[in-house]
Formats: structure tokens, sequence, C-alpha cells
């Protein structure tokens, strides 16, 4: 038991429910309620399929591809940032026209199953094997499904001018988050 826990826990922070829950409101909030949940699926299905990938064949598709885990956290980062700003600079969602493939990216890789979770996955198949890992990875999951159907509920609480404003500091967040990610993956590399 307590080894599933060494798995579950760093899988859990690496995910952060809690945190993407306001990102996955701010992103899909133009969404009618269909398209939201179907983004929902499709941000699920993509994280288990990719973090399945990284399970199974991880350090193997770095090696292919002649990359380090430094250059996949600077890369993540760099895709955050991007859609941090496009938050903050856009006055309105409905400027950034969402639509269902926001699941895919960015709400399924990399903000669900992002670099610190990938990499995370990596490094503990190694030390704990791939099936008490899938176990945590699948628990994790669930929670986050769960986070995520439940957002609605946030926003019914913080009304449309307080998603709005909420949206924003998730964006100042989000863009702190992405240099965090380059720093770590610079420092890494020099």
């Amino acid at each position: 038991m307590d080894a599933f826990f060494l798995c579950f826990i760093p899988l859990f922070v690496a995910m952060d429910p809690a945190g993407i829950m306001p990102i996955f409101l701010g992103l899909t909030q133009s969404l009618p309620r269909r398209d939201r949940q179907r983004v929902l699926v499709h941000s699920l299905l993509t994280a288990f399929a990719v973090s399945l990938a990284f399970l199974f064949g991880g350090p193997e598709i770095f090696r292919f591809l002649g990359i380090s885990i430094a250059d996949f956290q600077i890369a993540g980062g760099i895709v955050l940032l991007v859609i941090a700003v496009m938050d903050l600079t856009h006055r309105t969602k409905e400027e950034r026209r969402p639509d269902r493939s926001v699941g895919i990216v960015p709400i399924g890789v990399p903000l669900i199953m992002g670099p610190a979770a990938l990499t995370a996955l990596v490094m503990l198949s190694g030390e704990f094997g791939k099936g008490l890992v899938t176990l945590a990875l699948a628990v994790n999951l669930v929670i986050m499904a769960l986070a995520l159907v439940y957002a609605g509920s946030v926003e019914q609480i913080f009304g449309t001018n307080g998603m709005k404003a909420l949206s924003k500091i998730i964006s100042l967040f989000l863009a702190a988050i992405a240099v965090m990610f380059i720093r770590v993956g610079l420092q890494a590399i020099f």
C-alpha cells in the first residue's frame, strides 16, 4: 500500500486536478454543455493514451527523437505560455473562438498530462514497475474526471463576471507555471 501512495502522490501533484478545473472552465466557457462534455471526454482519453505511450515507451521515445526531459519541459512550457498570453490579451473568450479541439491540446496535453506528469510516469515506472504506476495513473484520471465534471458547479457559484475574473487570474498562474517549466528545462540543460 505504501508503494501505491508513493506512485499516486507524485502523479496527483503533477496532474493537479484542482488547478486544471478553472483552466478547463476558462477554455470551454463559451462552449455549449454538450460540447464541453465532449471536450472532457477527449481530454481524458488523450491524457490516458499519451500517458500509456510514455509509461510503456517513454525512454525509448525520447531516445528515438533525440530529446531530453529538459527539452520536453521547455516545449510544454512554451505551449502553456502561448495559451496564457492569448487568454490575458483577448478581452473575451469569443475572440479566441475555442472549439472542441481544446480537449486534445491544451487540456489533454500538456495540462492534464504535461511534462511533470509524463516525467513522473517514466521515473516511477522504473522504480515501482508499470503495473503499480498504471493503477496510480488510473485512480488519478478518475479523480481528474470528477473534478472536471463538477467544474460547471463552480461556474454557477462564481457567476459570469466571477468566472471572467477567475479566468484572468488563472491565466496569470498558467503563465507563471509555463515560465517555471521553461526555467527548469533550461537549468537542466545548462
